[in-house]
């Protein structure tokens, strides 16, 4: 019989070695937060080579740690976007909070397994209690549910299926689905994944205000219908990447409801902005929805990888996304519970639930309804101090936290103006202060 090897201990770490690990990554983390507003909000210069000195062989032998954060912090992290920077204007940015840094060292640290209740029922729950919490600031009843996500994107594609596999039949390729030509592309690509031919997408024309025009949603339908299409989903804009524009979702949804569709949101951006009294306004109907994305690491200012899907009806989910196996355990038959597991794609799945949990029970909502409403007051403040400038055209009214605008000049075609904004986009961002993001609307390059 062959001897035992001796076992490798190397990666069991004493309780010293761990203390002095997070203290030296604490004091490279603090110093980074701290230095925020004086960092560069864009340092990418010489990329492609930084990137290149990265690569190399699997390394044999280790090297210590203390040289590993200096490579990270001195290195590695300065040559990127600042996105939690305070003048990073440019997307939409997360702020990355400190408090869910924490929740994430807890939740790597105990490795629970969450993604079956009986697994870590107190912990399931939690994340669970956490879903209850969005779906009532969107408005939905009881009975709704969803789960968290890395993001909208995953959240669209979770919702579109779970939008198929209820109002479609197995050979499901005649399903048509309908959205705003100013919808995020994720939209477009989760009904690839899901099955759907690219030309199932139908992108309607938007109106002056870059929402979704109904009559032009309504004649689409009616055409798709007598030539033996089956429309079953519309994706309703609950503040679009490009101009923060939210879709008339009250009308969007008696539409729906008129035409037998799935109405699907995209909040990702918007959704948080239900916490406002300007954002519930401007977002009437959403809570008439069938789902939503929203994403926490946007309007609640978590780290990337944030997302949730709401459901307005929690067995949709279940009826989508559950299959059974003889390797696992009995899942929850009590309704009070639910096995995420049985409720998405994924079987394995990190804890994520504590990164919103930890903050709002320390602070409550109110701290984040607050810099929510700022956030609406520094846009209106910033509108009007661009339009009071001689030259600045508003090409896109602010229906949330963004807005679109340009360099105007007398006299100038629109291939001009275009390549006019962008050296002053090019200069404004090369400055550091601050940092703009571009995008096109109908044909014109805006800011």
């Amino acid at each position: 019989m062959a001897s035992m090897r001796e076992a490798d201990l190397t990666l069991e770490l004493s309780p010293e070695t761990m203390r002095r690990m997070v203290d030296g990554a604490m004091e490279r983390i603090v110093d980074h937060i701290a230095s925020l507003p004086e960092q560069p909000n864009s340092s990418t210069e010489g990329g492609p080579e930084l990137a290149r000195s990265v690569r190399e062989p699997l390394p044999r032998e280790g090297r210590p740690f203390e040289e590993l954060l200096a490579t990270l912090f001195e290195r590695y992290v300065p040559a990127s976007y600042l996105t939690p920077g305070p003048g990073y204007l440019a997307y939409i940015p997360g702020g990355g909070i400190f408090h869910a840094a924490v929740a994430d060292l807890i939740a790597s640290s105990i490795n629970r397994y969450v993604g079956m209740w009986a697994a870590a029922p107190a912990l399931a729950q939690l994340e669970a209690t956490v879903v209850q919490w969005l779906c009532g600031i969107l408005g939905y009843p009881a009975g709704s549910g969803g789960l968290l996500t890395t993001g909208g994107s995953m959240a669209n594609l979770e919702g579109i299926v779970t939008a198929r596999r209820e109002r479609l039949p197995e050979t499901f390729l005649s399903g048509t689905i309908y959205t705003s030509d100013q919808a995020h592309h994720s939209v477009r690509k989760a009904a690839l994944l899901a099955g759907f031919p690219e030309a199932n997408v139908r992108a309607i024309e938007s109106d002056a205000r870059f929402r979704i025009r109904l009559d032009a949603l309504r004649d689409r339908i009616r055409r798709d219908r007598a030539t033996g299409h089956s429309p079953f989903l519309v994706v309703g804009q609950a503040g679009t990447t490009n101009t923060g524009a939210v879709d008339d979702l009250d009308a969007l949804a008696d539409l729906a409801r008129d035409e037998r569709l799935w109405l699907h949101v995209d909040a990702a951006y918007g959704g948080a902005f239900m916490l406002t009294g300007r954002g519930r306004r401007a977002m009437a109907g959403i809570e008439r929805s069938d789902s939503l994305s929203l994403d926490p690491h946007k309007g609640l200012f978590l780290p990337y990888g944030t997302g949730s899907l709401l459901v307005r009806d929690r067995g949709a989910l279940l009826r989508a996304h559950t299959v059974r196996a003889d390797y696992l355990p009995p899942m929850q038959e009590d309704p009070e519970f639910i096995d995420f597991c049985e409720a998405s794609a994924e079987l394995s799945r990190g804890f994520r639930g504590l990164r919103l949990w930890l903050p709002i029970k320390m602070h409550g909502i109110a701290p984040f309804e607050r810099n929510l409403e700022e956030k609406l007051d520094l846009t209106e403040w910033i509108t009007g101090e661009l339009r009071a400038l001689d030259g600045i055209e508003i090409v896109a009214e602010p229906q949330l936290s963004v807005l679109a605008f340009r360099r105007v000049r007398p006299g100038l075609d629109e291939a001009a103006l275009d390549a006019l904004n962008r050296r002053f986009l090019e200069r404004t961002n090369a400055a550091g202060r601050i940092h703009l993001t571009p995008t096109v609307l109908r044909g014109r390059f805006v800011i």
